[in-house]
């Protein structure tokens, strides 16, 4: 899955000026047209890693790689790098300041000098896509949380990147939106996008992820596929981290010879299926 990179840390290391080591020598390589999950607990190091991806940030040492190429940082090539690698803040408020909806989502296209119908397509592609459309011209700063942050994944999709970096892209959201989210990263992934993700949630990363990486005091401490990394009871221990519930409950019905499959499930249709003898179905399974 990874022999075909299309973002790679090598030995990145760096620290803030209060003396605060955030990254210490990660070397790590982003699967191009998968999803990837960052977990790990707060000063773990993933928005600092973001933000060396994006080039908001220069490693102290070690190096950042796009498309195969040593990220350079002058203006030109940062220019360039963030056409390709578009970054969504955890906090919307961060990163929404335009006047109104439409305003936002325009303005990233229109700096980059496209010719103007080429910017109302892109606009009106990444509205639609988020579903942001009926609130163009509603001021920003009047938005609900989740809406604002369906904006601020519009603003990074009308500039058409090649990777989406999401960090927290769930945090403060009920699960129905967080849902809907989710739900707009496979379909930007399944149309080609490359997408980098953190979270908290193990059950999020697990069941949405194709590829996992858990960070710890600045350093990549463990990676795998999700079932690889929730099979190492030792990693997770480690990162203070839980397995997800689905596969709890998987194993429990395994222990009791309920279970019929030999796979973890990643759905929950796909729990109910593997229960022996039964056939299960969501609207069956839910009073």
């Amino acid at each position: 899955m990874k022999d075909d990179p299309i973002l790679e840390a090598r030995e990145v290391s760096f620290g803030y000026p209060d003396g605060t080591e955030a990254l210490r020598k990660v070397s790590l390589s982003i699967p191009r047209g998968k999803k990837t999950a960052f977990l790990g607990p707060n000063g773990a190091g993933k928005t600092t890693l973001f933000l060396h991806f994006n080039g908001i940030l220069r490693p102290a040492g070690g190096k950042v790689c796009f498309d195969g190429r040593d990220v350079r940082y002058d203006h030109r090539s940062l220019l360039d790098l963030r056409k390709n690698v578009g970054i969504v803040f955890q906090d919307p408020d961060t990163q929404l300041f335009s006047a109104s909806v439409l305003q936002e989502v325009s303005f990233g296209p229109l700096n980059l000098g496209l010719p103007r119908e080429e910017v109302w397509k892109r606009v009106n592609g990444a509205m639609a896509a988020t579903g942001t459309v009926h609130l163009k011209d509603r001021p920003t700063h009047f938005l609900s949380y989740g809406q604002k942050k369906r904006v601020a994944i519009a603003d990074i999709l009308a500039m058409r990147p090649r990777v989406l970096i999401c960090d927290e892209p769930t945090a403060w959201l009920d699960a129905r939106h967080a849902d809907q989210i989710m739900d707009l990263f496979d379909k930007f992934n399944g149309e080609g996008m490359t997408v980098v993700f953190s979270t908290h949630d193990v059950n999020l990363a697990y069941s949405r992820a194709d590829y996992i990486y858990i960070m710890k005091n600045g350093a990549v401490i463990g990676e795998g596929l999700p079932e690889q990394v929730f099979k190492d009871l030792g990693l997770l221990q480690q990162a203070g981290l839980e397995r997800p519930w689905l596969v709890d409950v998987y194993e429990e019905l395994k222990r009791k010879g309920l279970a019929v499959k030999n796979s973890w499930p990643k759905t929950k249709e796909e729990l109910f299926s593997s229960i022996a003898g039964k056939d299960f179905s969501l609207s069956r399974a839910r009073p």
